[in-house]
């Protein structure tokens, strides 16, 4: 795999400084977990995968409220902390086709890592969703099987885009297989997620 021109550690360093949201945080660091689940299975470097996944709202703090500049003002911190074109590349892809950034509208996701960040990155919302319906609003209390209709059931957390988690499929990860991972990869970290 490329170089991303980061190490963890300033990955870690990076997210500390541009990330204050609590909420936020946490799902970089699901995010993360899911990445690194996926490179894993893939047999891809755990460590790089998980880093892109670390890092991919990394401007977040800077553009909730005005998503025009999602994924625009991650290239400049990014590039300011040493990454390279390719990790910058990759990060912003998962933006890739969004009307609400009209200067990624155009562009498409290709590679096994674009699919898999944007799949990943969205599969995050529909856990945590999953799991604060549980009576004790515990990762470990979510089953795949109710996993699995809470995805069927566009209702529920309607803001989960299920067709940018289906993405899974381009990479190569069958929908149920894909759900049974991210959710596996969750629950594998659920002390640090405090859920």
């Amino acid at each position: 795999m490329e170089n991303l021109g980061l190490t963890k550690q300033q990955a870690d360093e990076l997210l500390e400084k541009n990330i204050t949201d609590p909420v936020t945080k946490l799902h970089c660091i699901e995010s993360e977990a899911i990445m690194q689940a996926l490179a894993k299975k893939f047999g891809e470097d755990e460590e790089k995968w998980g880093i892109i996944g670390l890092l991919h709202d990394i401007d977040w703090d800077l553009t909730k409220n005005n998503s025009v500049e999602h994924c625009i003002k991650s290239q400049e911190i990014l590039r300011e902390a040493g990454a390279t074109d390719f990790l910058i590349e990759t990060i912003i892809s998962h933006g890739y086709g969004m009307e609400a950034i009209p200067a990624l509208l155009d562009k498409q996701r290709s590679t096994k890592l674009q699919y898999s960040l944007v799949a990943a990155e969205t599969l995050t919302g529909l856990i945590i969703a999953s799991a604060l319906m549980q009576p004790d609003k515990k990762l470990a209390s979510v089953k795949l099987s109710s996993l699995k209709k809470k995805f069927k059931n566009k209702g529920f957390a309607a803001r989960c885009n299920r067709e940018l988690i289906a993405e899974c499929e381009k990479a190569g990860v069958p929908l149920d297989e894909f759900l049974e991972l991210g959710l596996g990869a969750l629950q594998g970290i659920n002390d640090k997620l405090g859920m």
